[in-house]
Parts: C-alpha cells; structure tokens; sequence
C-alpha cells in the first residue's frame, strides 16, 4: 500500500481552491493517489440552502473536471454542516490517508475570534493533514 492512495481535498468555493489543486495535482501525480473532492455547504436558513448546495455542487464539478482533464482518479462528496466537523468525519468515513486544505492566511487575531477550520481538523483528526497557504494560482 502506498503512503497516500487517498487524498481528501476540501474545497472552499474561494480562489484559494485553485492554489490548493496545484499543489494536489504534483502530489496526486507523484504518488498514483485518488482525489476525493469535498465541499461543505454551510447554511444557516432553509431558504439559503438550496443556493449553497448548487453553488458546492458546481465548485466540485469544476474542480473535478479539471482533475479528471489531468488524468487524476476523483470522487465528489458534497457534505452539508459545520465545516470543520464535516471534514473529521468525512477524513474518517472515507478511510484517507491525508487531508488537504487551504487557509486563507488570516491573523491570530481573526482566528482567535472566528475560529480556524485548519486548526479545528488539526485537532480532531488522527489524519495527515497538509496546509497549502492561500495564494494567487498558477494555472
């Protein structure tokens, strides 16, 4: 078995996603690993949630695309909840051997007051987890 045949990338609907699968892209390619793509909509009011979840539905479609355009084994999930918690129990049911995320380089002051996604997995997960600092994508 390789040391990551399975990686979970969560995707964010923000242009840090793209950053992300750049990174995804080499590592995938390097190890012959499977790309499982999640997206969390997150959604406060039943009139809100039919826009987040054709809005995640649409992020994964087009991150999947892009993926399966290089050639790359990819599965979408679309999970509904608290995104951090999603994350953890999606890691577990999915039986990954890392988790890729990006963050979006907020402050300590930021993260103090609204939390961390990043760190809340770093947390709560016996998984790997690889942290790509949000940046302008290459391609």
């Amino acid at each position: 078995m390789a040391l990551y045949e399975r990686i979970l990338v969560t995707l964010d609907g923000t242009p840090v996603d793209d950053a992300l699968l750049d990174d995804v892209e080499l590592l995938a390619e390097a190890l012959g690993a499977t790309v499982l793509l999640l997206r969390v909509a997150h959604f406060h009011t039943r009139d809100s949630r039919v826009a987040e979840e054709d809005e995640a539905r649409d992020d994964l479609a087009r991150a999947a695309a892009r993926l399966g355009g290089h050639g790359f084994a990819v599965e979408t999930v679309l999970g509904r909840g608290e995104p951090a918690e999603v994350i953890v129990a999606q890691a577990e049911a999915l039986g990954v051997q890392l988790i890729a995320m990006a963050t979006h380089g907020h402050g300590w002051l930021e993260r103090r007051v609204l939390g961390s996604v990043a760190d809340y997995v770093r947390h709560h997960s016996d998984v790997p987890l690889l942290v790509v600092k949000g940046r302008p994508a290459t391609g």
